[in-house]
């Protein structure tokens, strides 16, 4: 509960950066110049989607541009990395997703402290997961899967975004409630789609953002969603929970800063980000995703990321996840 609380506090006084450090006049010139948005998993997939969508809204309320750099590599960990140790100066700003939060849980393995090193500055939106087989798969329910795999342990590959990415730990949970064993085979970020689509891998517990399009192709099968009710995306989709009670998990998104952004920084961003959370045509470009939108405060965002690690992180030591 203790280093619970400690962590709770480093992201808290992370987002709320020292009030000393920001001077009226500068906070009435942020921003001045164009902001770098930093996201590390490639173009195409469901972070890229969300950080030019987000970037757009931003540009078009804040009156300057928002750059999207995609750094890809290392589950987002290199874009990660590269942010925190970016000028603190509100120019350069990184998406966050989920597998932050599991960063957070394996601190010791990086060369970075995610808690340490990145203020939250808002959240964007939580979107469900999907449990997903190449359509050779002779299956068509998770029970039908579950049979499956328990006639042919460590035979069926599990594909991921990465190793100790939210879709490898997605499939380990499932592995541990199920009692099966898959093996695992980490992509390189959105590579993972064209190798599910191959049939390199059999399953893959994808985000609905990127993986709906080729479910609604027929290249996927959705076989369950992992939230604990069904998406409006995939009404057809039971919940993995309805086989494996427990399993429960969602993907989300937001943003940070490198610690010490003065706070004018981070408070002009977070209340912009709410006002686009707040239009109509922006819930409906994140519906369209199969989300809904995150509002809240800086203090708000670093609860969920803590709550999110600790979840994960126990995980991550039952299923003894290291790093590559």
């Amino acid at each position: 509960m203790r280093s619970s609380r400690r962590r709770s506090l480093l992201l808290a006084s992370g987002a709320m950066a020292l009030a000393s450090t920001a001077r009226p006049a500068w906070a009435q010139a942020y921003p001045s110049r164009p902001v770098h948005l930093v996201e590390g998993y490639g173009a195409g997939g469901a972070p890229d989607i969300i950080a030019r969508l987000i970037g757009q809204k931003l540009s078009e309320r804040l009156g300057k541009p928002f750059v999207i750099d995609n750094k890809p590599g290392a589950t987002g960990r290199i874009a990660a990395e590269f942010v925190a140790k970016a000028p603190p100066d509100g120019y350069t700003l990184l998406l966050v997703n989920i597998n932050n939060a599991i960063d957070a849980a394996m601190k010791d393995k990086l060369g970075y402290d995610f808690v340490r090193d990145i203020a939250p500055v808002a959240g964007i939106h939580v979107v469900p997961m999907v449990m997903e087989v190449h359509p050779a798969v002779a299956a068509t329910t998770v029970a039908e899967f579950i049979a499956l795999a328990k006639q042919q342990p460590g035979k069926i590959n599990m594909g991921s975004a990465g190793t100790g990415s939210v879709t490898h730990i997605a499939g380990e949970l499932f592995q541990l409630l199920a009692g099966v064993s898959l093996y695992h085979v980490p992509y390189r970020g959105a590579q993972i789609l064209p190798a599910l689509m191959a049939g390199q891998v059999q399953v893959y517990f994808g985000i609905v953002a990127s993986s709906l399009p080729h479910i609604n192709a027929g290249k996927f099968r959705a076989l369950a969603v992992t939230t604990a009710t069904r998406s409006h995306v995939l009404p057809q989709v039971p919940p993995l929970g309805d086989t494996l009670p427990g399993y429960e998990l969602s993907s989300w998104y937001g943003i940070g800063a490198p610690k010490n952004t003065p706070s004018a920084a981070i408070e002009t961003l977070n209340r912009a980000v709410n006002d686009v959370l707040a239009d109509a045509a922006f819930k409906a470009q994140i519906a369209d995703l199969g989300g809904t939108t995150l509002p809240g405060s800086p203090a708000d965002f670093a609860g969920l990321i803590t709550t999110n690690s600790e979840k994960l992180g126990k995980v991550i030591q039952v299923a003894n996840i290291n790093l590559e």
